[in-house]
């Protein structure tokens, strides 16, 4: 579930890079990997001729794999997606799920990037992405993630709704490991969309991503809440555990403190409660914002027996 299309055609989904700018991005990086494999490969070959042919081969394919294959996968591991032609061009490496890359993420991408970009000089990097839906080369199959924009023209980016605060800390204790990234991508983008949503669309599409997400945790949405409320307080727990395990050895940005304290502490995104829809009914999301001023979806509030809203038209 990489992307959705709800009843109004509105498509849920990052903005895929497109062929050109990935590109530019990877002439750019190859052009300084290039040359500082030529220079390193001048200065150790000066020093290890003498030692024999067997041991010149031996360095110079050192320094190939080295230059070509780990500083790639250590720059793209440390600045979470971001080379420096990706830094040029306003792109950056994420998984499938919108989330940031690790470590194995970046040595497939290297690895099998090597492969079709290098030793076929780019022809089944290209081949790959002028098929896929949404120009993603072998490396980025085999690793789960996607290069996408992120220089939107739109501005402000959209962070995910804090839960309920009686919902805020009761997934802790949830083993997450059996959700796949593409179904957690498409909770993220009905989240961020829901303000947008017509009340029918969001409650179908939330009924059928919380039952879906249920039967892989076991463990079902609480009586009475909307979809949405279970859906972003098992959302937020693994955003938690996210920033938690990026920024564990250096101090968490001040704009992502608010994800790790559940529900209480300064700068936390408000709960909006409930608020009726135009002319009585069942409650309807409204929007908010958060610590950094971007929107911030609101999720309706939790209602005994709450239901789906009502048809229109004639009985």
């Amino acid at each position: 579930m990489s992307q959705l299309v709800t009843g109004d055609a509105v498509v849920l989904g990052l903005q895929p890079a497109k062929l050109p700018s990935r590109a530019i991005a990877v002439s750019l990086d190859l052009a300084v990997l290039v040359t500082a494999y030529l220079l390193l490969n001048l200065l150790v070959t000066s020093q290890v001729v003498a030692l024999g042919g067997a041991a010149l081969a031996a360095v110079q394919v050192t320094m190939l794999v080295l230059v070509l294959i780990g500083v790639p996968m250590a720059v793209e591991t440390l600045s979470q997606g971001r080379s420096l032609g990706k830094l040029a061009l306003g792109l950056r490496v994420v998984r499938d799920d919108g989330g940031p890359i690790r470590f194995r993420h970046a040595f497939v991408r290297a690895l099998v990037g090597f492969l079709e970009i290098l030793a076929t000089f780019g022809v089944i990097a290209t081949v790959a992405s002028l098929v896929s839906a949404r120009g993603r080369r072998l490396g980025d199959v085999f690793a789960g993630t996607l290069v996408v924009r992120e220089r939107i023209p739109t501005g402000r980016t959209t962070v995910l709704p804090s839960p309920p605060p009686h919902l805020a800390d009761r997934f802790a204790a949830l083993d997450l490991s059996n959700v796949p990234d593409g179904m957690w991508l498409a909770i993220r983008q009905y989240l961020t969309r829901l303000p947008k949503l017509d009340s029918r669309v969001a409650w179908s599409m939330g009924v059928g991503l919380a039952d879906e997400l249920a039967a892989r945790l076991g463990s079902p949405p609480p009586p009475g809440e909307h979809p949405a409320s279970y859906l972003a307080a098992v959302a937020g727990e693994r955003q938690r555990r996210e920033i938690a395990r990026t920024f564990r050895d250096r101090p968490v940005p001040p704009e992502l403190r608010w994800a790790l304290g559940g529900s209480g502490g300064p700068g936390t995104p408000p709960y909006a409660g409930p608020r009726p829809a135009p002319g009585g009914g069942s409650p309807a999301g409204m929007g908010t914002t958060g610590p950094d001023g971007a929107p911030v979806a609101a999720l309706p509030a939790a209602v005994p027996g709450f239901a789906p809203p009502a048809p229109t038209g004639s009985a």
